[in-house]
């Protein structure tokens, strides 16, 4: 179900094509996570002065808020190439062994979901990061040797939703780690302006506002509400996306002023209505709704929590009563709905 969803932070396949075609290349090109670009900036200049690779770096986040951009303009930036995989891909030791022999001097390894790494795998990384070399066993039993294979300078990006799953030795190997913000409205509306024009899609200025206002704090859910919302304004309109055209596209979707669909409602009716407002644990709110326990914590969660519809308590998840105001409920034992209406974002 998650990966139908419209608002949902992940990516597929079919996706590919659009993100790299509307992916900025460059840093000065990348919008929004203000301090990290500024950090960033800084060790890009300190270690091309010094002919260095960058130190490994961390970026953690939910899905959807640039990470995998961030990889590529850091590649580019550095003048180096830049190979790809994820944790689930790099089943044993020579899977990885083969990405990192191939890296040239000062190449980028990124490693999507980082925290997927199996532990035999990790083992193998520790040195290949710390002295850059690979110590690999050769053969079984009595007969078995580790030899030792020499490797080229190179940066480790690794990517994870889930900064808690990864083991202390490898997190503590990493010299930089960022941390990713949800994205405030100013900044997607000039993502999905600058999207608009590279897809050639004449979009007025409210209408790229009332698009970031619904996107979840996410880049990839902006981009991809205006390619939805495009093709309502060329069936049913002349092509331009004005206010109303937006509004009226979105709510067909059923995606509401805060950027939440059915899957959101459901979560939070659940708690209010099922279980008084919560505390209800976590495992529970999963099978009421017909999700994986761990798809409510990685994905719906942290925007719930973000824009504070949800509370997590030691005992339990629990609805806000400003959660309850905007869908015209009242919260129990506490006041009743807000009767002038929803609130405002």
């Amino acid at each position: 179900m998650t990966d139908e969803r419209l608002v949902a932070g992940q990516g597929d396949v079919s996706e590919r094509q659009w993100e790299q075609a509307l992916r900025p290349r460059r840093l000065s090109e990348y919008v929004g996570q203000p301090k990290i670009k500024e950090n960033l900036h800084i060790f890009l200049q300190a270690a091309s002065r010094r002919g260095d690779p960058l130190d490994h770096v961390l970026l953690c986040g939910p899905p959807g808020l640039g990470k995998t951009t961030l990889a590529h303009i850091i590649a580019a930036e550095m003048g180096v190439n830049i190979r790809v995989t994820s944790g689930p891909l790099i089943e044993k030791s020579g899977d990885l062994a083969a990405l990192l022999t191939n890296l040239e001097p000062n190449d980028i390894l990124f490693i999507d979901e980082i925290h997927r790494l199996s532990p035999a795998v990790e083992e193998i990384l520790y040195p290949a990061m710390e002295d850059f070399k690979l110590d690999l066993l050769v053969g079984q039993g009595p007969g078995a040797r580790t030899i030792t294979l020499p490797l080229q300078p190179f940066t480790l990006i690794g990517a994870t939703t889930r900064m808690g799953l990864l083991s202390a030795p490898l997190r503590n190997r990493f010299g930089i780690t960022f941390h990713m913000n949800f994205y405030p409205v100013a900044d997607l509306q000039i993502i999905v302006e600058r999207s608009a024009r590279l897809l050639v899609v004449p979009l007025k200025a409210e209408a790229g506002e009332e698009l970031a206002r619904r996107a979840r704090g996410t880049p990839r859910v902006a981009n991809r509400l205006l390619r939805r919302v495009r093709d309502y304004a060329q069936i049913l309109g002349d092509g331009t996306i004005d206010l109303d055209v937006a509004r009226d596209s979105l709510e067909r979707m059923e995606v509401d002023r805060f950027g939440l669909d059915d899957v959101d409602r459901r979560i939070l009716l659940t708690i209010l209505e099922k279980f008084a407002g919560g505390p209800v644990g976590l495992n529970t709110i999963a099978a009421s709704i017909g999700e994986e326990k761990d798809s409510v914590e990685e994905i719906y969660e942290p925007y719930l929590m973000q824009i504070g519809f949800l509370e997590r308590t030691p005992r339990g998840r629990k609805i806000t009563a400003r959660a309850c105001q905007h869908l015209g409920l009242a919260l129990p034992g506490g006041p009743g709905p807000n009767l002038f209406g929803p609130s405002s974002p």
